[in-house]
């Protein structure tokens, strides 16, 4: 890609940004309102308002997509969708929650560095994925809460100017071999027992699966130490029963070991996890998220792809807990090789067991040819994710409820 080598000069691109200052992406033609004078860097939002945020003809790639809006509750910021439509297409082949476009889920932007997103200091937006297109791309973002919406934004571009183009580009770059980015969003809130979450499935091949951000509301179920015993399975292009890809556990997944924490690598992490500070006898989180690009292991898939995550705990039943365990078999079907006795100074009998908890994915992939996902209802993602008593807004967020006030008035 050009952008691998810094020290490309690739004459056949040609470099284009768009935003409420140029919103055409037109040469010579930014910041024309108000004398050139920072006019028009922003614009608000009424409640179910959608605003085109960039119309394009091709070729060309989406490089760098940068947003922000002001900080506010979970379900306010994941009232927001991006959608994204290719070569004139009606049917968006990206339809997902914002936030969670950017790498974070259960509408609460934190801090966050990955090798294909950022969100800066919690507040600043940033995806870097490639988004290529041949014929046309629009990009629209939709109000779907009650409130206006103050947004700024920025997308930079680039234009394949054809073959008199080529005439002039490094012979060393290769040739362009177009494809797709697809974001689909699904939630199962709750999961059904023994039946695994879906986290991508449906889009045709040839495709990659690039990834995705999953969030997760952990049902408290006190008979349960662990809620992410689940393997993550990947089955290519119709295999059924069985997948060629099956993981260990869903914290394996994500590249830790041993349950998981808060913690972020370019690759694959935790963006947080959310505990009730008044509750630590309690041994699982009531909601954590992971992310994870399959860069360096890509997976690729010819004709379909179906990525599943399985909704399994670890269960823990010391001497003297009949009641325990048997409230256990009575309600959770026992998984894997069934009960075993640990050894050493714990001794417990332990299992892992089928649970059920509350899901949601945001799916990455590139296809050869645009399709549509599904469009999901604003209330599937905004359901069940207010903040907990105990949870406390950013700071920046009080800082900037003038805003909100001066929006509202």
């Amino acid at each position: 890609m050009p952008w691998s080598d810094p020290s490309r000069i690739d004459l056949a691109l040609e470099s284009r940004s768009v935003s409420f200052e140029n919103p055409t992406g037109a040469r010579g033609a930014g910041g024309s309102a108000h004398g050139g004078r920072k006019g028009a860097p922003s614009r608000e939002l009424e409640a179910g308002e959608r605003v085109v945020l960039a119309d394009l003809e091709g070729p060309g790639t989406i490089r760098h997509v940068w947003l922000t809006i002001p900080p506010a509750p979970p379900e306010r910021m994941r009232a927001v969708r991006l959608e994204v439509f290719y070569d004139g297409l009606d049917a968006p082949s990206i339809s997902v929650p914002v936030v969670d476009f950017f790498g974070v889920p259960l509408g609460r932007p934190v801090p966050l560095v990955t090798a294909l997103s950022a969100i800066q200091e919690g507040r600043g937006f940033n995806a870097y994925y490639p988004m290529p297109f041949e014929r046309r791309i629009r990009v629209e973002l939709v109000n779907e809460s009650t409130s206006r919406l103050l947004l700024y934004y920025q997308i930079d571009y680039t234009l394949d100017r054809g073959a008199d183009a080529r005439d002039r580009r490094d012979p060393a770059a290769p040739e362009r071999e177009p494809s797709y980015l697809h974001v689909a969003y699904r939630r199962e809130n709750p999961t059904v027992p023994k039946r695994d979450f879906v986290i991508f499935e449906g889009l045709r091949g040839p495709g990659r699966f690039l990834g995705s951000v999953v969030g997760i509301r952990v049902l408290q179920d006190e008979l349960f130490a662990w809620y992410g015993e689940g393997e993550v399975k990947l089955y290519f292009d119709g295999e059924d029963p069985l997948p060629t890809i099956c993981g260990t556990g869903l914290e394996d997944y994500v590249g830790t070991a041993w349950a998981m924490g808060p913690h972020q690598t370019p690759h694959a992490g935790v963006p947080f996890e959310i505990r009730d500070p008044a509750r630590p006898d309690r041994r699982m989180p009531d909601l954590t998220s992971f992310y994870r690009w399959h860069l360096a292991d890509p997976i690729v898939f010819r004709e379909s792809l179906r990525v599943t995550i399985q909704q399994i705990g670890a269960v823990f039943v010391l001497p003297g807990e009949e009641a325990k365990r048997a409230a256990i078999d009575a309600g959770h079907p026992v998984a894997g090789a069934g009960w075993r006795r640990s050894q050493g100074a714990f001794a417990a009998d332990w299992a892992i067991a089928e649970r059920s908890d509350d899901y949601c994915a945001a799916a990455f992939a590139y296809c050869r040819e645009p399709q549509a996902v599904r469009r999901y209802a604003p209330e599937e993602a905004t359901a069940d994710i207010r903040r907990f008593p105990y949870e406390q807004p950013s700071p920046t967020e009080g800082a900037l409820d003038f805003v909100g006030a001066a929006i509202e008035s």
